[in-house]
């Protein structure tokens, strides 16, 4: 069984880098998605952040190889496979998803983020270049991605607050949520690194605006949390 969950995740790391090839090309969801259409909203950000992909897919992709071929029936190894399979389950219809749905977009990005910090936390020891620095960028990503799908669909659908408001409130939340898994993983720096660039690609979208400034001082939050970790564990 462990070798078989092995090469699920290999086939799942590859169809889920082949669905942007597959899928119509998402930057955000569209006027008829929501009925308060979203054009470039406070809490995305800025178009170069999403390069990060590029180096989330091939990372997992190796690191899935390495894993069948030098940890195929490694216990360590397939206890932190389980949550990533469920990640990469969810990750690969993704797309197809978010061009249909905006609130199924978002509940499906929480579950895939989910999984993926599961994954993270439950890391090996060992290996940490092959597992646990790809997986911690693909969860470190997703957790800040997870709170712009909600943003951007609670203000497309007029629920309570507008843009700023939301875009506020799910900074504040992401931020909330990568400072409490970096504390479980605190040397674990590629996923405190990955929400950081979120952060600052927020910053850059909305200049010194109200939004920006909350997602800069969450992005100083986020590296002042790192510098201390490497600072006391040193």
């Amino acid at each position: 069984m462990r070798t078989f969950i092995a090469w699920a995740i290999l086939a799942l790391s590859i169809s889920f880098a082949a669905a942007p090839l597959l899928s119509s090309p998402f930057s955000g969801f569209t006027a008829d998605q929501l009925p308060n259409p979203q054009i470039d909203p406070p809490v995305q950000p800025a178009g170069w952040a999403f390069s990060i992909w590029g180096l989330i897919y091939l990372w997992l992709i190796v690191s899935a190889a390495y894993g069948v071929w030098k940890r195929s029936d490694a216990e360590d190894w397939h206890r932190a496979r389980l949550p990533l399979l469920v990640a990469l389950g969810v990750g690969t219809p993704w797309l197809a998803i978010a061009n249909a749905s905006a609130i199924w977009a978002t509940i499906t990005i929480f579950v895939m983020a989910a999984g993926a910090i599961g994954a993270f936390l439950a890391a090996p020891a060992r290996d940490i270049w092959w597992f646990r620095v790809p997986v911690g960028i693909f969860a470190g990503w997703l957790s800040a991605a997870s709170f712009v799908s909600l943003g951007s669909t609670a203000a497309g659908y007029g629920l309570v607050m507008g843009q700023t408001g939301w875009a506020i409130l799910c900074v504040f939340l992401a931020t909330l949520l990568a400072l409490a898994v970096q504390s479980s993983r605190p040397r674990a720096a590629s996923y405190g690194l990955a929400v950081a660039w979120a952060l600052i690609a927020i910053v850059v979208a909305n200049g010194l605006t109200l939004p920006g400034l909350v997602a800069l001082a969450s992005f100083v939050a986020i590296l002042g949390a790192l510098a201390l970790a490497r600072r006391v564990s040193s």
